[in-house]
């Protein structure tokens, strides 16, 4: 498994989102998925970055700076 962390753009705002999924696509899959959930209807997203990946053997963070 790994721990991701993303970007979403959304009308010019940046969201970090963090997934733990098998693979890279999976995890684009859950990034969606999760922006869905949040904003009961899924936006139009401009973009979505991967920054960070990491493999989570013992524990895996991740540290998130606004």
């Amino acid at each position: 498994m790994n721990l991701y962390r993303f970007e979403a753009t959304i009308h010019g705002e940046v969201i970090p989102v963090v997934a733990v999924a098998k693979n890279d696509e999976h995890a684009f899959q859950l990034v969606e998925i999760e922006l869905e959930k949040h904003f009961l209807m899924l936006p139009e997203i401009d973009e979505i970055c991967l920054y960070e990946k990491r493999k989570i053997r013992d524990g895996a963070g991740i540290v998130l700076k606004e």
